[in-house]
């Protein structure tokens, strides 16, 4: 084997697998058309997969808030095991729909990869800066695609990158039909939009039957498993141990009663109640309670924007030492020639999204050690031990 080969199945093997195991390569609309071509033994959203798999920013899932970021504990769930979840539910309904559950775990593994540390708060706090400079929203779904076809251009599919865009699981609805897309140039109409326009986002519908299943999915992921969390760290008392894989199961059964042999993903009346009920009671109980939203508010919200206007007095500085040139624009660089883009990051980008995507791609301990370093006066972060009731 020469250095640097890749090796390739043969066409004998290919079409032996082609008869023999009934798979075939698939095709998917790309912006560069003539890279990432499928084949039986990569087809075309297995190529999704593996880029999202690899991408230089999946790995930050770990260390990325759900809901609870100020206590040390191991069980508490993280952003890496919330996209396992979405995409394990999904394909469980896609599965019995006769759905792709390529396309489906593509569009799941990649929903959140644009999220900001801190969760939902530290998706409002970035936006707020982003918003007062630019007069443009920051919304974690449009950054993921950000991430996945701007910032690095791993060529996904249409259908990846419109589930993704589309996820948008804090807005529920009962019934959901695809939406048809031409093609990128409405995409990127649709993209757009969602920067410029506040209420846009909230009109967005995915284009395939999978990208509606990981819509719907995502939600059925997080509000019984937050429910749980909860429990875990005495937010809430303790109720129905067995609450959220009822939740998960009954779900499940319901949307695949309602929906097989449609053109549509939808729930009964009954269960759509019942799933908005759940979800108002979280948000009471849970995402706005005092233990919840007190160190957002009076730590982090100083921290982001003291932060973000130090980055952006950083970057102008053309200093290349400065961390957001070391930690950021560098490794960007370096990844953009791995995926054959020659122009140059800081040069295309404008100095306030550069800042929004640096601090996106943090984590919350890169976030709390930044801040740390740059902003000596920056409020203190109190963390609940592990050894603490």
């Amino acid at each position: 084997m020469e250095k640097n080969e890749y090796l390739r199945l043969s066409p004998k093997t290919c079409k032996l697998i082609e008869e023999k195991l009934g798979l075939s390569a698939g095709t998917a609309l790309r912006r560069d058309p003539t890279s990432d071509r499928a084949s039986v033994w990569r087809p075309c959203y297995i190529r999704d997969i593996e880029k999202i798999l690899h991408h230089p920013f999946y790995n930050r899932y770990a260390d990325k808030t759900q809901v609870f970021s100020f206590c040390k504990n191991d069980d508490l769930t993280r952003r890496a095991l919330h996209v396992q979840l979405v995409s394990r539910i999904a394909r469980n309904i896609g599965r019995l729909l006769g759905c792709n559950l390529d396309l489906i775990e593509a569009i799941a593994l990649g929903h959140d990869i644009g999220h900001t540390p801190f969760g939902h708060a530290g998706e409002r706090l970035l936006n707020d800066s982003y918003h007062a400079r630019t007069g443009r929203y920051f919304n974690h779904n449009v950054h993921s695609v950000r991430v996945l076809d701007r910032i690095f251009g791993i060529n996904l599919s249409l259908d990846t990158l419109d589930g993704i865009l589309c996820h948008n699981g804090e807005l529920e609805l009962e019934e959901y039909r695809p939406a048809a897309i031409s093609g990128f140039d409405e995409f990127d109409e649709k993209l757009e939009k969602c920067y410029t326009d506040r209420e846009s986002i909230k009109h967005l519908i995915p284009s395939t039957i999978e990208g509606c299943i990981v819509r719907v999915s995502d939600i059925i992921a997080y509000i019984g498993k937050d429910r749980q969390d909860a429990e875990r760290i005495g937010v809430i008392l303790p109720e129905n141990g067995s609450f959220n894989s009822m939740a998960i199961n009954n779900f499940i059964v319901n949307i695949v009663e309602n929906s097989f042999g449609h053109d549509y993903i939808k729930m009964d009346h009954e269960y759509f109640d019942r799933l908005r009920t759940i979800k108002k009671e979280n948000y009471e109980r849970i995402y706005h309670s005092h233990d919840v939203n007190d160190q957002y508010e009076r730590c982090l919200r100083p921290m982001f924007a003291e932060l973000y206007e130090k980055l952006l007095s950083d970057l102008e500085s053309s200093d290349k030492t400065r961390l957001i040139y070391k930690h950021h624009i560098n490794l960007v660089n370096t990844r953009r020639k791995y995926y054959r883009q020659s122009d140059d990051y800081a040069e295309i980008t404008s100095p306030d999204d550069i800042v929004a995507d640096y601090i996106a791609s943090m984590t919350d301990d890169y976030f709390i050690d930044i801040c740390a370093r740059l902003l000596p006066d920056a409020p203190k972060v109190e963390y609940k031990g592990y050894f603490e009731d």
